[in-house]
């Protein structure tokens, strides 16, 4: 048998032996992200729809001002409150999301058919009364745009005088693009599993084993240290990617309990997207599993690896929350820049956009390729015969 399935094998069983690193890498990342997130988004999904099909708690200042204007906002379910002494104060100390402050020229400035004015008093920093301010936004003006026409018919004008143009919208998105908005997040959940899926193996076989004075027995043999690396390397690498099918199956579970359908998105994860991501993951897996080894082989202990590592974290981190942020259209020399390529690639696949096997190929080759620059430098370090020393 081939030393580096040797080394390969050795390696699995013994992280398999290892409960904490079973429960780093297999149950932590891929089970607690997904459950955090639908959480997350069932609470704010359920809280929103929740307050949209309750009546408006509406306090209003002058209401007597504007029967007609009161009467109007009762029949599209708002209760009307008495207003604040002061609606600023009300609005700052989140006593009230929105307060509709009438004044008392109204009825007149109305009835000489000139713009009659109303303050909608709110705090746009307060993200819970958006959603109360954009209905009495909305409600306010169909009652205005109600008032106009009546006004036009009076003085036998048609209301459509003053409306020239008609916009007629075509929404070429689909309800899986859509759900792009919300779930863009989700290839940074994956890298990131890629990322701590293999960070315990990577310390153990390298700081690990060195702090307990078992690498430098391994080193001895008449081995090619680059043989004895690609099996850590491998074993790394396969907990890395298992790490990710993990994660994509538990979201793919878990698309089932978020309430999507009530906000016209579909989270759509099937077994092409599972191929697809897991085909361009790889060779990531493999390019983190050398970073992370390469790392590691500076450390004396176990402790000092996961500290130079959680500084390593920020580099597939900072790229991948930005893009996740940031509208980027995709072009094809992006799919040749590692973790930009993969990313690109996820995301449009999760977008249900057609991904074609040429980027996603392209992605494979050069992100395979910084992968055997890493391990080439990484196989330098393990050439040093002071990596087996461990004091």
């Amino acid at each position: 048998m081939s030393p580096s399935l040797v080394v390969f094998f050795k390696e699995m069983r013994e992280s398999l032996r290892d409960r904490r690193t079973m429960i780093n890498s297999l149950v932590v990342g891929p089970v607690m992200a997904p459950l955090i997130f639908v959480l997350t988004i069932n609470t704010v999904v359920t809280r929103e729809l929740d307050k949209a099909e309750q009546p408006l708690k509406l306090p209003v200042i002058g209401a007597q001002y504007a029967p007609n204007l009161i009467e109007a906002l009762k029949q599209q379910r708002v209760e009307i409150k008495s207003g604040p002494a002061d609606a600023e104060r009300a609005v700052r100390e989140q006593d009230a999301d929105v307060v509709l402050r009438i004044r008392p020229k109204y009825a007149e400035d109305w009835a000489k058919g000139q713009p009659a004015q109303v303050e909608i008093v709110y705090d746009q920093s307060q993200r819970d009364a958006n959603e109360s301010v954009n209905r009495l936004r909305d409600m306010l003006q169909r009652y205005s745009e109600r008032g106009g026409a009546l006004r036009l018919l009076a003085r036998g004008l048609a209301p459509t005088v003053t409306h020239p143009l008609v916009v007629a919208e075509r929404d070429q998105s689909t309800p899986q693009a859509r759900s792009g908005i919300m779930f863009g997040m989700l290839p940074y959940f994956f890298i990131l599993g890629a990322f701590i899926g293999g960070m315990p193996l990577a310390i153990d076989t390298t700081a690990g084993e060195r702090e307990r004075q078992s690498l430098e027995p391994l080193l001895v043999n008449p081995v090619r240290r680059g043989r004895i690396l690609a099996g850590k390397l491998m074993a790394t690498t396969a907990f890395s990617v298992t790490t990710v099918m993990l994660s994509i199956i538990a979201f793919s579970i878990a698309g089932h309990f978020m309430p999507t359908e009530h906000i016209d998105m579909v989270l759509s994860i099937g077994v092409r997207f599972l191929i697809s991501t897991l085909f361009v993951m790889l060779p990531l897996a493999m390019l983190l599993a050398a970073l992370q080894t390469m790392v590691a082989a500076f450390a004396r202990s176990y402790r000092e690896a996961q500290t130079y590592l959680s500084l390593l974290m920020f580099v597939p981190i900072i790229p991948t929350l930005m893009l996740s942020i940031l509208p980027v259209k995709a072009k094809m020399w992006m799919y040749a820049v590692p973790l930009m390529g993969q990313q690109v690639a996820v995301t449009r696949l999760l977008r249900g956009d057609e991904v074609g096997f040429p980027a996603l190929s392209l992605s494979f080759i050069c992100t395979a390729m910084a992968a055997l620059i890493a391990y080439g430098v990484t196989s330098r370090i393990y050439h040093r015969e002071k990596l087996a020393i461990s004091a």
